[in-house]
């Protein structure tokens, strides 16, 4: 049973009693809110995810709660094992609050991965990762992509196997940011985009909801075949540039999460990518003349220069 298959009110019901489990693959949360309007964003975004059967074991248990306040807007709080690690959000705000809640526990706990900060999809087996820190166009990037037949496999996490190579899914709403929100809706005007959050800590944020092909593959990992750094630049025309593997391997490890928890395991995985595939940072100021410089580059033999 998907969370859409659900009635609004049997996912309150749920999520204000015994909390509402959802695989997201490679996890499954269980979430818990007595808040309405809450419940009637998350069945909205996560329409297409499965509700995991009772019993099953939750890897993150979270709770969004209403916290009183002297203040005139009413705050939320994200709540993981009886522990509040971060100020409360405006109650409006609870989306988003879950999202960045459960980023920050999965990059706390999933040390079983090496995690790259970074967006990742693919295309006929050929996962590419693009890792980047806020304001690089990422996210744009890769949900632009996911409107054009990629699948969409994290915009935050690029969860590497180590002994694999392979990256995992963890698909769940892109965070569109500012500009980008108004950039998406003209690129894919039939992409579902939810509403805008304003005066955030990033700025204006609005979430677009995973294509449903993807989530029904989430369990499906991919190949890493490409390394590409975006590095938007408003007006910029797409140029394209290799790295040596000493560079990529310096601005890889910079980009995960977890490198120093993992030490030497990250360390290998690290110089086993970069040694593997074509490693290239891709500046543009144009969604399709990037679309169209990256369709090239992605056919081109997987090499990595020395």
């Amino acid at each position: 049973m998907n969370l859409a298959d659900l009635p609004a009110h049997a996912v309150h019901r749920r999520l204000a009693g015994e909390g509402l489990l959802l695989h997201i693959p490679p996890i499954a949360v269980r979430i818990r809110s007595p808040m309405r309007a809450f419940a009637e964003q998350l069945r909205t975004m996560y329409s297409a995810y499965e509700i995991a059967e009772a019993g099953t074991f939750a890897d993150i248990d979270v709770r969004i709660i209403p916290k009183r306040s002297k203040r005139l807007r009413p705050l939320a709080c994200f709540i993981v094992d009886g522990v509040s690690p971060f100020d409360p959000f405006p109650r409006d705000h609870a989306l988003p609050l879950l999202e960045w809640g459960v980023n920050w526990v999965f990059a706390q706990r999933m040390h079983q991965y090496l995690l790259l900060h970074a967006a990742v999809v693919e295309r006929d087996g050929a996962a590419l990762l693009l890792p980047a820190w806020p304001g690089s166009g990422k996210s744009t990037l890769a949900a632009s992509l996911a409107c054009r037949g990629w699948r969409y496999l994290s915009d935050e996490f690029g969860v590497v196997v180590p002994s694999t190579l392979s990256v995992l899914p963890f698909p769940r709403p892109a965070a569109l940011k500012n500009e980008s929100i108004d950039v998406m809706r003209s690129f894919a005007p039939d992409a579902f985009i939810g509403p805008i959050f304003p005066k955030t800590r990033k700025g204006s944020v609005a979430h677009l909801r995973v294509p449903s092909p993807s989530v029904r593959r989430a369990r499906d990992p991919a190949r890493i075949t490409a390394v590409f750094f975006p590095d938007f630049q408003a007006g910029a025309p797409v140029s394209v540039r290799p790295l040596s593997q000493s560079t990529a391997f310096l601005k890889l490890a910079h980009n995960a999460f977890n490198y120093e928890m993992l030490g030497e395991t990250a360390f290998r995985t690290v110089a086993a990518i970069v040694r593997a595939v074509p490693c290239r940072i891709i500046r543009y100021g144009d969604l399709e003349a990037a679309h169209l410089q990256i369709e090239i580059l992605m056919k081109e033999p997987a090499h990595a220069p020395a």
